[in-house]
């Protein structure tokens, strides 16, 4: 196996939800950079877990979490609030990506300290965009709140008929990335970097206001045998592969996420 596996999708009832979780075998011969909590850094990995989480998670043992919910042996634990079953894949030239998006806290990198990230209000004017920097909830803060589509019972649960009727709010965007040759260390981090800037250009050109979330997670599995590429950027042959496949399968969830969002605010705004 040269690419991404396919994935295997399970339920589980976590907090009083029903939460799912996106597992893929890679198996052995693979290394991996990961900004993730478990398996995070550079390294030998096996397989990569995607998991939902409850909206606001909270638990102060995110790693042995995730250990409980993966496979033996090394691999990459992801967490996010979204709907890990509505994840986009694309492919260029050998390279694949898979995204699952959640944007309902967006981001500016650059936020002035000490504002507070508000989110995306609960009903937008028709015809106007959200402005920015809106900024907001991994590892590095807390995973946002939850997905559009988890229905009235997830909404309770959500807290969103508890303050004022505000349409559950997914946090993070978690990226998979999977190349089918060696890649040296620097770069790694340069297809790392990469990845990120491809996020930034498709949430820009999906009318995102943001360079994603604050909670966003990235993982680039790459072959540990053969020769090394020394480049990942986004002019190398394969950067730009994974930049190409980056772009898509995040203009895709954008683009998924906002139809999804709309027909939510919608049900909320008629109860």
């Amino acid at each position: 196996m040269t690419g991404v596996p396919r994935p295997s999708l399970t339920y589980r009832t976590e907090d009083g939800l029903r939460l799912g979780a996106l597992l893929w075998r890679f198996g052995p011969g693979w290394r991996m950079i990961s900004s993730a909590m478990l398996g995070g850094g550079i390294g030998p990995r096996e397989w990569v877990l995607n998991a939902q989480v409850a909206a606001g998670y909270s638990r102060m043992d995110p790693v042995a979490h995730m250990e409980a919910l993966g496979p033996r042996g090394p691999g990459v634990g992801m967490m996010t609030a979204a709907l890990v079953e509505r994840y986009t894949v694309a492919a260029d030239g050998g390279a694949e990506a898979v995204a699952t998006v959640g944007l309902g806290v967006p981001t500016w990198a650059a936020a002035p300290e000490g504002v507070p990230d508000p989110g995306l209000p609960a009903a937008p004017e028709a015809g106007r965009e959200v402005a920015g920097p809106a900024a907001s909830g991994s590892a590095r803060e807390v995973v946002g709140a939850g997905d559009p589509g988890v229905g009235d019972a997830g909404a309770r649960e959500a807290g969103v008929f508890e303050t004022g009727g505000r349409v559950p709010r997914p946090g993070t965007i978690n990226i998979l990335v999977a190349v089918p040759v060696a890649f040296s260390d620097p770069a790694l981090v340069n297809a790392v970097m990469t990845v990120t800037e491809a996020k930034t250009q498709a949430l820009l050109e999906a009318g995102f206001p943001c360079t994603g979330t604050a909670s966003d997670a990235v993982c680039v599995a790459v072959r540990e045998d053969g020769p090394a590429e020394a480049f990942g950027g986004p002019r190398s042959v394969w950067g730009a592969r994974i930049a190409r496949a980056v772009h898509r399968a995040v203009l895709d969830g954008a683009g998924d996420w906002r139809t999804r969002r709309a027909g939510t605010t919608a049900r909320f705004r008629d109860l």
